[in-house]
């Protein structure tokens, strides 16, 4: 019979692996990339956040460096077609397993629209503005994508976009094709105008991530998450990094995965040699930010989350708010209010000992945050009703 692995021993590992245990934070910024197998970048707050709740000496300026200078974190439209973070040597895993599908889907979809909703467009015409776009970036080293409108008269023009719906509109046709190049892996984000917060930047070229082979890659990205997230599921797997169900299985069975029994009944699998229970260290606290990879790491999260507090951490779509965690379980959530003030909110008591815990790790977010105020970019009702 396979080994049962506890909740406990899932929420101890979750501490260590995670590196939310006060004595396994990291010392660099790639370091916590790939503890987790990467970091949601959709909202741009979300990698300095979950980046600096795992660093020993959390700062901005780290992350910056990472994203903006030594280019130690590179973004890739990927797992879900979702933007992660991942570390330069893990990129080209992360492209070749799933970001250059993608970036195909999403050359497909923008020839569609600008078909359906711009006159004179079709696939020769995108391949020049591409090639021109990438021409005028290469002679200025970085632009907006505005200033390269002033050079490539194509990237001003619009796309008719849902005509028939009320949120239609007309969207530029720079914005959607600079978007493309990102995702083809031809140009990155620099650093934003104004604070890190800001969604204003210019962009850069880059060269192209080396092509290895898909199949060994996706094994590669499965080994990856396993180590971070496993024990876990084959639904958990597929649903994080949003391949079919063939091809996880193919991943897991490539990576010789071996199946456990979780606490629920379900099978879960570990990477070979990762049996080992971990036993509960020192208690731990953790205030992590909207969308941060431990929320978001699992499709099945009972053993972490109380179902009945789902509808207060999550919007609709599935997007998780800032949490508050102790030992392995989501027992809140947090916000920022206007002025700068850090407030939270517990769902039951967990003890003198947690709430203390939690007030510190408080003050640590707050006293590396400074005057830097932070609003989710999906705001989830617990997040509204804490601010208000």
């Amino acid at each position: 019979m396979p080994l049962l692995i506890t909740d406990d021993q899932r929420r101890a590992r979750l501490g260590h692996r995670h590196l939310l245990r006060p004595a396994a934070r990291a010392g660099t910024v790639p370091q916590v990339a790939d503890a987790l197998a990467g970091l949601h970048a959709t909202d741009a707050a979300t990698v300095y956040l979950s980046v600096c709740a795992r660093l020993a000496h959390p700062s901005a300026e780290a992350v910056d460096r990472a994203l903006y200078e030594d280019l130690s974190l590179v973004k890739l439209l990927s797992m879900r077609r979702t933007i992660f973070a991942v570390s330069e040597e893990f990129a080209p895993y992360v492209g070749s397993s799933t970001a250059r599908a993608i970036a195909a889907k999403e050359r497909a979809t923008l020839l569609k629209h600008l078909r359906d909703g711009a006159e004179g467009w079709d696939e020769a015409r995108l391949a020049e503005a591409e090639r021109a776009t990438l021409a005028a970036l290469t002679l200025r080293g970085q632009a907006t994508t505005s200033q390269l409108a002033e050079d490539v008269p194509a990237l001003r023009e619009t796309i008719l976009m849902s005509p028939d719906k009320p949120y239609g509109g007309r969207q530029s046709v720079g914005s959607r094709l600079l978007r493309l190049l990102a995702s083809d892996g031809h140009v990155r984000r620099c650093r934003p105008r104004g604070s890190w917060l800001s969604s204003s930047y210019p962009w850069a070229p880059v060269p192209q991530l080396p092509e290895l082979p898909v199949r060994e890659s996706k094994a590669e990205v499965a080994r990856r998450w396993l180590a971070a997230f496993g024990p876990a599921t084959e639904a958990d797997l597929k649903w994080w990094t949003g391949w079919t169900l063939g091809d996880t299985r193919k991943a897991l069975a490539d990576l010789t995965a071996v199946q456990v029994r979780l606490a629920d009944g379900a099978v879960g699998h570990v990477l070979p040699g990762d049996e080992e229970t971990t036993d509960p260290a020192e208690p731990w606290a953790a205030l992590l930010p909207a969308l941060d990879p431990t929320t978001m790491g699992w499709r099945g999260r009972d053993w972490y989350l109380r179902p009945e507090d789902v509808p207060a951490l999550y919007d609709r779509a599935g997007n998780a708010g800032p949490t508050v965690w102790w030992n392995g379980r989501i027992i809140g959530g947090w916000a920022q209010r206007p002025g700068g003030e850090l407030v939270h909110r517990l769902f039951t008591d967990p003890g003198a000992e947690a709430r203390a815990a939690v007030e510190a790790e408080t003050e640590r977010l707050a006293a590396w945050l400074g005057d830097v105020r932070v609003t989710p970019r999906f705001r989830t009702p617990l997040e509204r009703e804490l601010v208000g």
